[in-house]
């Protein structure tokens, strides 16, 4: 190298040197932001507009206990089962005030039917939570999902005497489950096209999906994708929820309602459907349908190693805790039939 070349390359370093810091900085910054746009972290808690209304402990332990016990099992072979569990969460939601009817449809020669409850005024848009109220196989199915059903009564408990605004309509699905799970003889496939059909304008959809599973152990907490532990905590005590790309300002409002309800910690993800778990629950039919909508949960086996095996019981769970995160929903509700 002549000294003329060793100057020129001299001169280069810095330049080159700051090129590099730029887009180091650059890369991070993208980073930032994407990790912002998964997780929201900064979605402030909404004042409850019904702070006298929260979830009753005990009526929750109550009713997924008959749901385990009476009703067991509850796999799409037990047709019998199903229709008496069917028509008690018609009778609870009932008789909490709500106009109850059913969807029946038939698969391989059988009849299964959706349990659907209706709430508050009519108007230009519609508000749907539900959860799947059939468990897999013969298990118990006491967090999947008896929790998630157990917190959709006690929601209609809630909601018959909240000052509604707009139309919530209330529905169990059945066969969530395999050999269903992801067909279009899913209940909630069903329940969603039909909305579609009728040109019915949904606002959101809630999926209570497995919603009584916490815990305070270290590295409780597990994650589909190992760079989610930077973003999330490593104890499973927190209530999570979850959707895709286009459903970002519905998260924020869901989350936001949830914090400011109870001091039950509320994360949430935001995130292609690809990622394992994003999509494994009735939220995916009303995708399929165009509605938006999202999942929440405690994240079901990534937490819960009870998840679809016979210990998955009704004294596993954490009744207090399910109770803040149908509190939660119960204020995301009110403000989604409000707008």
């Amino acid at each position: 190298m002549t000294t003329e070349e060793a100057r020129s390359l001299a001169r280069l370093r810095p330049r080159y040197g700051r090129r590099l810091a730029a887009a180091a900085v650059l890369l991070l910054a993208g980073l930032a932001a994407l990790a912002a746009c998964v997780s929201q972290p900064f979605v402030a808690a909404l004042p409850p507009s019904a702070p006298e209304l929260s979830a009753d402990p005990a009526r929750l332990e109550r009713d997924v206990r008959r749901l385990v016990e009476v009703f067991h099992p509850r796999g799409y072979r037990q047709v019998e089962n199903l229709d008496r569990a069917a028509a008690y969460l018609g009778d609870e939601l009932r008789a909490a005030g709500g106009r109850v009817t059913e969807q029946l449809y038939e698969v391989e020669g059988r009849t299964y039917r959706n349990v659907l409850a209706r709430f508050g005024p009519a108007s230009p848009a519609r508000v749907v939570v539900g959860a799947h109220y059939d468990a897999a196989n013969d298990l118990p199915g006491a967090d999947d999902n008896a929790s998630g059903v157990a917190g959709l009564l006690e929601l209609g408990r809630m909601l018959g005497r909240a000052p509604l605004r707009g139309d919530v309509e209330l529905v169990a699905f059945t066969l969530e489950e395999p050999p269903y799970f992801r067909s279009a003889h899913m209940g909630s496939a069903h329940h969603a096209g039909a909305l579609r059909a009728a040109e019915v304008n949904v606002r959101a959809m809630i999926s209570l999906e497995m919603i009584g599973y916490f815990t305070d152990e270290e590295d409780s907490q597990t994650f589909p994708l190992a760079p989610l532990a930077m973003l999330y905590p490593t104890k499973g005590n927190f209530v999570a929820v979850v959707g895709n790309l286009e459903g970002l300002s519905l998260i924020r409002l869901v989350k936001g309602a949830m914090r400011g309800a109870t001091d039950l910690p509320v994360h949430s993800l935001s995130s292609p459907a690809f990622v394992q778990g994003v999509d494994w629950s009735d939220h995916q039919s009303y995708w399929d349908a165009s509605y938006p909508a999202i999942m929440v949960t405690d994240t079901a086996f990534l937490r819960n190693r009870r998840y679809h095996t016979d210990k998955d019981t009704p004294d596993t769970l954490d009744y207090a805790r399910a109770a803040k995160v149908v509190t939660g929903v119960a204020e995301a509700v009110l403000a989604l039939a409000g707008e």
